[in-house]
């Protein structure tokens, strides 16, 4: 039997409950993943293959979402406890915030994160206790996105999505209106286009020089992952049995066909995150398959990390590389957590 790279350049552990998201600190010398009862996984990056410098930690009674933190290296929960919750490489954790609602949603920039709980949507300095300021929403938030330079955020929720500017004096929203319920968001990192996905399993976009609209649909599952490619020419996303790539270029994504990576058939992707320094996208699938597939080229090359029906490991919920790019990170539903070393992997 063929070994998997994620056995000669990594390692992976089941924990007993499902793995809600998974990030890197911005410096790149941590992983972590989130269960969905409250703990969080940290995993150094130089010590990743050593299942025994894994981190458990209990931080919430029921977590939510995790993100990168503004800090380079700390991590950032949320959690139906009403609790957002710092916690550092080290181990140490900070309650910033403990409120009566669930929070359902953070961002974060190098300067400012934001966090949602119902309607309402905060923003704080990136030290973690200064807030800017609360925004409200039309109904509750389901997705928050900053811009590449942390100037803009943008809230999906019913009826569309709502854009803001961080540091404005005046809080004055820009809405991009388009009727249904929106599940997440994301945002150009050229600042062209802002996409919402759908519970009717389409994208809606707008494009933000004349909020002109933008749909791009025929997914066969809803799109619950999606994510610009580094220079924001391709938005990847999930939903399909293939990585689907809309080009935002050349007048697209609009009259554009959409291209096809990684079709593997019977098999729905599940999950998807760019590289952010090469054009490769991770992507994982319903059975538990991670793997790499290269941007253009003829041959379209794809290198398997590792094959759900091999270890029966579940959907893939999230896959993240580290900012550098040389390390990867997933989780799946059943509880488990893979990572990798690509820098040694060819």
């Amino acid at each position: 039997m063929t070994r998997e790279i994620i056995e000669d350049r990594g390692a992976e552990r089941r924990f007993e409950s499902p793995i809600i998201g998974v990030a890197s600190s911005r410096d790149g010398k941590t992983l972590a993943a989130a269960t969905a009862d409250g703990e969080i996984i940290l995993i150094p990056r130089d010590k990743m293959n050593t299942l025994g410098a894994w981190t458990v930690l209990s931080v919430h009674e029921g977590a939510l979402c995790l993100s990168q933190d503004s800090l380079p290296d700390a991590f950032l929960t949320g959690g139906e406890d009403g609790k957002l919750v710092r916690t550092y490489a080290d181990g140490r954790t900070e309650v910033l915030s403990e409120g009566r609602r669930w929070v359902d949603c953070i961002a974060s920039s190098t300067t400012h994160f934001a966090f949602s709980a119902g309607r309402e949507l905060e923003v704080r300095a990136a030290e973690g206790t200064t807030t800017l300021k609360k925004l409200d929403h039309p109904s509750s938030v389901t997705g928050i996105v900053f811009d590449a330079k942390g100037k803009r955020v943008a809230a999906s929720h019913y009826n569309g999505a709502s854009v803001w500017f961080v540091q404005a004096k005046v809080d004055t929203v820009r809405p991009f209106e388009w009727k249904g319920s929106h599940i997440g968001i994301a945002i150009h990192p050229g600042g062209e286009a802002l996409v919402t996905s759908m519970q009717e399993n389409d994208l809606h976009g707008w494009r933000l020089a004349d909020g002109h609209n933008m749909r791009m649909s025929g997914y066969p599952k809803q799109v619950r992952s999606m994510a610009f490619t580094r220079n924001g020419r391709w938005l990847a996303t999930a939903g399909a049995d293939a990585i689907v790539l809309w080009p935002f270029f050349g007048g697209g994504p609009m009259g554009k066909a959409p291209s096809e990576l990684a079709r593997l058939p019977g098999l729905f992707v599940s999950a998807v995150c760019p590289n952010p320094k090469e054009d490769i996208i991770a992507a994982g699938y319903e059975d538990g398959t991670v793997l790499l597939a290269e941007i253009g080229g003829g041959d379209q090359r794809v290198l398997p990390l590792c094959s759900g029906q091999k270890a029966a490991r579940g959907k893939v919920t999230s896959v993240s590389f580290t900012p550098q790019g040389g390390a990867i990170i997933f989780g799946t539903e059943d509880g488990t957590v893979g990572v990798v070393d690509l820098s040694a992997a060819s």
